[in-house]
Formats: structure tokens, C-alpha cells, sequence
């Protein structure tokens, strides 16, 4: 367990005064998952991803005060308590556990490592489909030699991380949609160990990333995790299916923050050329596909065979159709992507390979 002192750890802190975006911004900072809100030097709460998940589905707005999402009732330890810390931490299913003074000012925080933790498990069998069957032109040179779902990140490929992971929360049906060099695809799974089925599904052309699932009508009964092969996602994989299951939606699409800032200064210009305004460095914020969905079967079934489409156009049909279709929010952190040459790069370094 690993301690952190009141010098060391101002930036998993932030001032009851600040907006949940700032708040955020720490949070992707650190990567510690839970920033604590202060009055001064006093606890008044704690502020995690799933606070602010759970903020966004009721309604709420980024810009909202950081304590509309907090939560103000933080488990915390005084500081003769420190011998009781594990079970504190264990009993109430927490990461990080803040030791207060006995006037409540926050004097250190006790982490666990999380990684060490067994991920939350499926209840079932949730079988999960990869679209890996596309050139991965955006990372050449790379994909002259190897097909993208084989690229290495440290010692194993991209899309056995991806199945690595869902494998960990119980899921041992996997279906690739595969299509480029697809045999050298197929030639690496055959000769691994797994303890999963994988199946393969041939595209004889290009169907795209809604297009291909047509391949699988009459295989597929229950709800299924759909992700492209150049992502991976550090959520809980678990809380997302119950949040599908329970707000009865057909396509829970799995979004993450991001948060840019124009690195120059912006001029809005008004008429005859005159200035109207000036923000240097202006930054926003907006809600991205991730590349990973949840979706029920009658999707499949509905799709036209032998039609190119993408699942971003196949999720806006059924919103424009009045069907219920949602958005699982995760933070910037939680989303690597490794589409492009600098992304695969980042990638392999947050990864520590």
C-alpha cells in the first residue's frame, strides 16, 4: 500500500470552487482515477469517473460546480487509524483512502494498487466481436509487413490484448471479422494457447465496421461487445453491460472525453475584416466514439447483407428512428487508440512496453 503525503499529492486535489471539467483534467492527469475536493485544506468529498458517468446520464453538465457530481461523503480514516486501513479499503470496495486530522483536514492519501485486483466478472458468457479485417493505412509502414491486428504492443499484438481483456471479465466466445491478410491472421491464433473459442468470419470485400456483422446472422442470441481492433479500453466492462441491460438499449455506444487546446490564438472576425474577438488558447471538450459498443441481436439480423456501412451510420439510423440508443461515458485516460503512428506510439508507452 502506498502513501502519499499533503506535498505529494496536490494534483489528485482540487478546490470545491472548481467546474467538473477541471476536475477532470486532473483526473487524466494523474491517472489515479479519484481526485479529492477540498474547502482549504478540508475534506468535503471525492470525485471519481464513475461520479461524473453517472452526473452526464442524469442530465448533467461539464461545466457544472465539481460537488453536484462529487461525492460528499467520502470514506476517510483519522490518523491513528492507519492499522485498520486495508480493511477500511477492502470493506468498502475503494482504491484510495484519505486520512484526515481531527479538525477533517486531508493530511495523506493510502492507495492500493488496483491492478492487482481481478476484474469484474460477466454473470454469463458475453461473446464479443472484432472488426479486424481493415488495411490500417493510417499506420504504414507498419501494416506492409503485418496486418494491424498483429501489431505488437510489448510482447503480445494489439488484438490479443483486446480479447485478453474481455477474457479476464468472463467472456470465451470471440468472433473476427477478418478480411486483409486475414490467413496471417488466422495462422498466429491457431498456433496459441487460448482458453477461449475463437471463430473466424470472412469478408470476401470490405463491408466496413457495421457492414461485416451481417456475416454473423443466426449466431449470435444475446447481447454482444462489438470493438474495432486498434483500441483498447480500461473500463469496467462489467458496469457497462448492466448499464446496457438495465436501461434496456439496443446499442450502448462506449464514449470517451477529450479534451484539446488550440495551440494558437483564435480571432473571430466580423464584417469589413474587424475584430470581434480575441481567445488565445481556447480549449474544448467533447464526447468521442471510442471504437466499442454493446448490442443487441435484432441489430444483426436487420443488417442488409452484402452492403458497406459503418456502425456510427447504423447507430444514427435507429436514434433517428425513435430507438433507444445510448451513450456509456469513460474518461480520456481509459481510452488508448492506436489508429495512427504518434497514437500507437503513446500507447505503447502508458502501457509501460
Amino acid at each position: 500500500m502506498k502513501e502519499m503525503k499533503l506535498d505529494d499529492f496536490m494534483d489528485i486535489t482540487v478546490s470545491r470552487s472548481v467546474k467538473i471539467i477541471d476536475a477532470m483534467k486532473n483526473l487524466d492527469k494523474t491517472g489515479k482515477k479519484i481526485v479529492f475536493v477540498l474547502d482549504g485544506t478540508v475534506l468535503k468529498a471525492a470525485l471519481t469517473d464513475g461520479d461524473i458517468r453517472r452526473h452526464i446520464l442524469r442530465g448533467g453538465s461539464l461545466e457544472d460546480n465539481v460537488l453536484r457530481a462529487a461525492n460528499k461523503n467520502p470514506v476517510s480514516i483519522p490518523e491513528d487509524g492507519l492499522r485498520e486501513a486495508e480493511d477500511v479499503m477492502d470493506g468498502h470496495g475503494i482504491d484510495a483512502l484519505p486520512v484526515v486530522d481531527g479538525s477533517g483536514n486531508l493530511v495523506s492519501v493510502l492507495f492500493e494498487k488496483s491492478f492487482k485486483k481481478a476484474a469484474p466478472k460477466f454473470e454469463e458468457d458475453v461473446p464479443v466481436v472484432i472488426m479486424a479485417g481493415g488495411k490500417g493505412t493510417r499506420l504504414y509502414p507498419y501494416t506492409k509487413i503485418l496486418p494491424k491486428p498483429l501489431i505488437p504492443i510489448g510482447d503480445m499484438p494489439i488484438l490479443e490484448h483486446i480479447i485478453g481483456r474481455f477474457y479476464e471479465c468472463g467472456s470465451k466466445t470471440f468472433f473476427l471479422v477478418l478480411n486483409h491478410k486475414k490467413n496471417m491472421i488466422k495462422s498466429y491464433f491457431n498456433d496459441i494457447e487460448k482458453g477461449y473459442a475463437l471463430q473466424y468470419v470472412d469478408e470476401d470485400r470490405p463491408l466496413g465496421t457495421g457492414g461485416g456483422l451481417s456475416l454473423l446472422k443466426g449466431r449470435i442470441k444475446g447481447s454482444v461487445f462489438v470493438s474495432n481492433c486498434d483500441v483498447l479500453i480500461d473500463a469496467n466492462y462489467s458496469d457497462i453491460y448492466s448499464f446496457h441491460k438495465k436501461s434496456g438499449n439496443l446499442i450502448t455506444m462506449i464514449c470517451a472525453f477529450k479534451h484539446i487546446t488550440v495551440p494558437y490564438g483564435v480571432v473571430d472576425i466580423g464584417e469589413g475584416g474587424s475584430i470581434l474577438g480575441m481567445e488565445e488558447k481556447p480549449e474544448f471538450s467533447f464526447m468521442v466514439n471510442t471504437g466499442m459498443y454493446l448490442i443487441e441481436p435484432r441489430v444483426i439480423e436487420e443488417m442488409p447483407d452484402d452492403t458497406e456501412a459503418g456502425l456510427p451510420d447504423i447507430v444514427d439510423k435507429y436514434r433517428l428512428a425513435g430507438e433507444k440508443v445510448a451513450v456509456y461515458p469513460i474518461g480520456e485516460k481509459a481510452w488508448m487508440d492506436m489508429g495512427q503512428i504518434e497514437e500507437l506510439e503513446e500507447m505503447r508507452s502508458r502501457m509501460g512496453l
